[in-house]
């Protein structure tokens, strides 16, 4: 599974990743999170969560039980 955090150039947001994190752990994820800096995926605005080339999430930061709720979500996507 390829998880990525978008971040703005320079702009490491550490709460972001670390509720990143916690979400999987709740979810049974297990995975590598690359934090990534600049625009991909026509994300214009970070941050933003990036599953297997899924959009999850731009534009702002969220807390874990909201990316608990969007990783269940669309789990069955991930595959």
């Amino acid at each position: 599974m390829k998880i990525e955090v978008i971040e703005s150039i320079g702009k490491v947001q550490k709460a972001i990743f670390g509720n990143v994190l916690e979400a999987m752990k709740a979810c049974g994820i297990y995975g590598k999170v690359i934090v990534v800096n600049g625009v991909r995926y026509g994300i214009k605005a970070a941050p933003a969560l990036v599953v297997n080339g899924i959009v999850l999430f731009a534009g702002q930061s969220r807390t874990t039980e909201e990316i608990i709720k969007l990783l269940r979500h669309n789990i069955t996507n991930f595959s």
